[in-house]
């Protein structure tokens, strides 16, 4: 209650728990409205009085207000403060604070004078006179009335929230920085998406320069940073920039710049162009100067003592120079985007050291055969991935073709790709059928994927599922067929030589390592010459989509031109790594192979002989490498005799190899033993095995096939 000297009532309390946030102040203001309101139409020489009452342990600036917006009375609290104007009677409230938007305040102040409803908590920017920082106000409107309810005036009460506002300004600032920051796994992208938080908010101008060694994914220096090392211009937001953004140089010496790569402490520095350490760097000093910048903060990108670059913070212009307490918030940015950097740092040594692992596992070129024309295209997705393809020439003029994709990337999937591709080349010296060769690959793989699961649990790899696709396609360039087989990728397709296309309709078994024992069943087709086969491990290969029509347009074109086309057209799609495999069917000359049907007795082996001299002189082979080839026949051809069952069926294969192969209807394998000096026989396959290149059996329904590999060729 207030109470005047003659013992009248002027003013009454308001309670606090009937009013909670700022409906407490507009209460209040309501209610000092009212009480001024009331003083004043009675003895006006108690307002002054009244005011000072009320705002005697206020933070608050009171004002009263008349009708035209001129000032009345203001609280003694501004008699304290050096900067604020108390000859302020009778002036216009507009013009008192230096508001940055003067007409639209007094639109705010008439708003509230004509419709009675207060505004509240109305945040400005001003600059007293005197005072060279440009501060906040909350501004609150409150009318005054009469006793018959007119506006009397106003009552407006200043609070200076500079400080309130300011650390808004940094919270919002820093949550700007993570929320940019932290998804980038690209040291530059980090960098950009920097300079994009704190410009304009915090500064006009921000450079991002990194030590050049860090963009590559290597360890960054220990502080302090030698004066050699090269830092590259990562990101820029501004005005000008000194040098060109990806370019790479040296710090000058005795600079801000180089002074914070040796103590990492960020500095505030006035810009003035006497400035010594602007003479250091001309084009840096020349675009300061253009951008009219004042005021800098240097700070480092440093972790654990490990400098990683240098932001430079810039001011220009209208915009009120660095505080000392700007300098938190600096170190809190830049603390942050190092810890962001650091972490696409390993993210990027990890993906290099994951690609050349991949690089160096991967074929370096495709296995080139009479058989068929290859080419691939691969485009390598962010981060690597796991899709590898091989080319395995096989005996008999068969041609292998693999395609397989690891889900994941980084050094553990290339791991397991290069496993499963040394698997398959194991299996596939063995002369396995495709079904039983995936088969066993799934089996491989399934194991594979045990071991992870038995992994400690801090690794990381413990909790990662392994889960692969493969394909493989088997053709035969002398019967002109494919056999295909496929775990979880997509169907192939192939392009005739009339241009179109179809896909093969190939039974998809279930992916590597998966559930189960269920079989992988293969497709066998027909496919002339001039045919393309299309294996890719993304599901490109569909019939509305891009890949197709482009294939089937470029059919007479050579491969290599095809895959540049598709390359063009999945121009912006690299989220993902796609590989794509393309093999052109080549016909087989048919005087290039020789069947003939034996006997199953001991004349056989004469017989045999005697046509493959024929044949070698009719292929010009040169006499020495004949006579190891007839050597080589007559043995396979007398073990088939003597363990094997009829049909007998001798083959010759001239390639880039020559190829005997003996057939017989048992399905037993041979077996190559070592023979002692006192025993007459078991030496066949061991003299196959010293004179031959390579040597292997393959089976078939109607039961096997012995061959050996001989480097006799025709001459050139």
């Amino acid at each position: 209650m207030l109470v005047a000297p003659d013992g009248r009532v002027i003013g009454w309390s308001v309670s606090a728990e009937k009013v909670f946030g700022w409906s407490a102040q507009e209460a209040v203001g309501k209610h000092i409205g009212e009480l001024v309101a009331s003083v004043i139409s009675g003895e006006g020489r108690w307002t002054s009085a009244v005011v000072e009452a009320l705002s005697a342990c206020s933070p608050m600036i009171f004002h009263v207000l008349d009708a035209e917006l001129r000032i009345v009375q203001v609280s003694g609290v501004c008699a304290r403060k050096p900067s604020y104007p108390v000859s302020v009677i009778g002036g216009a409230f507009r013009d008192v604070y230096g508001l940055a938007a003067p007409a639209a305040e007094e639109k705010v102040a008439r708003g509230v004078l004509s419709t009675g409803k207060p505004v509240l908590d109305h945040v400005v920017r001003a600059r007293l006179p005197g005072d060279p920082r440009t501060r906040h106000y909350s501004l609150s409107y409150i009318r005054m009335e009469n006793l018959h309810h007119d506006a009397a005036g106003l009552v407006v009460l200043a609070l200076d929230v500079s400080d309130r506002v300011r650390a808004t300004q940094r919270l919002t600032i820093l949550q700007a920085v993570r929320d940019r920051v932290d998804e980038q796994l690209d040291v530059i992208a980090v960098c950009r998406a920097l300079t994009g938080a704190v410009v304009p908010g915090f500064c006009g101008i921000a450079v991002v320069e990194v030590i050049d060694g860090v963009v590559r994914g290597e360890d960054p220096p220990l502080a302090p940073v030698d004066g050699a090392v090269q830092l590259l211009r990562a990101a820029f937001r501004g005005v000008v920039s000194a040098h060109p953004v990806g370019g790479v140089s040296r710090l000058p010496d005795a600079t801000p710049f180089s002074r914070v790569l040796t103590d990492l402490r960020p500095r505030r520095v006035d810009v003035t162009p006497d400035a010594l350490w602007l003479s250091a760097d001309p084009a840096r000093a020349a675009s300061i100067a253009r951008s009219e910048a004042h005021s800098l903060i240097v700070a480092p990108l440093a972790l654990r003592g490990r400098a990683m670059g240098i932001v430079s913070f810039y001011r220009s212009g209208s915009e009120e120079p660095f505080e000392e307490e700007d300098l938190d918030l600096t170190a809190d940015v830049c603390a942050h985007a190092a810890l962001s950097i650091d972490n696409a740092r390993r993210f990027t040594r990890e993906s290099t050291i994951a690609a050349t692992l991949k690089r160096r596992l991967l074929p370096q070129r495709p296995a080139a055969t009479s058989a068929v024309d290859i080419a691939r295209l691969h485009l390598p997705g962010p981060g690597g991935g796991g899709a590898w393809f091989d080319v395995i020439e096989l005996s008999g003029a068969r041609t292998a073709l693999v395609l397989g994709d690891v889900a994941g990337r980084g050094v553990a999937t290339a791991t397991t790709m290069g496993q499963l591709r040394t698997v398959i080349h194991s299996l596939a010296a063995l002369d396995l059928e495709p079904d039983e060769l995936m088969a066993q690959l799934s089996d491989t793989a399934a194991r594979l994927a045990g071991e992870r699961a038995a992994l400690p649990p801090g690794d990381s790899l413990q909790t990662e599922p392994l889960t692969a696709g493969c394909l493989i396609a088997v053709y035969d360039a002398v019967e002109q067929h494919c056999t295909i087989v496929r775990a979880g990728l997509s169907d192939p397709y192939v392009v005739y030589p009339d241009g179109t296309a179809a896909a093969i309709a190939v039974p998809e078994g279930p992916v590597l390592a998966g559930h189960g024992h269920a079989p992988f069943p293969a497709t066998t087709v027909e496919l002339p010459e001039g045919s393309t086969l299309a294996l890719c491990n993304e599901n490109l290969l569909i019939p509305n989509g891009h890949v197709v029509p482009l294939l089937a347009a470029g059919a007479e074109d050579s491969l290599d031109d095809v895959c540049d086309t598709v390359a063009y057209a999945l121009r912006g799609r690299d989220e993902t790594e796609k590989l794509l495999l393309l093999a052109r069917i080549k016909a087989f000359p048919a005087d290039r192979v020789v069947v003939l049907s034996l006997p199953p007795g001991n004349e056989a082996a004469p017989l045999a002989r005697a046509a493959a001299r024929r044949q070698l002189a009719a292929w010009n082979i040169e006499e020495e490498e004949a006579f190891t080839a007839e050597i080589v026949v007559s043995e396979l051809v007398g073990n088939a005799v003597r363990y094997g069952a009829p049909p007998l069926e001798l083959r010759l294969v001239l390639d880039r190899h020559l190829t005997c192969e003996v057939h017989d209807g048992t399905p037993c394998a041979p077996h190559l033993k070592h023979a002692r000096t006192v025993d007459e026989d078991g030496r066949g396959l061991f003299i196959v095995a010293t004179l031959a290149d390579n040597w292997g059996t393959r089976y078939s329904p109607d039961g096997k096939t012995v061959w050996a590999r001989l480097s006799a060729g025709p001459p050139p």
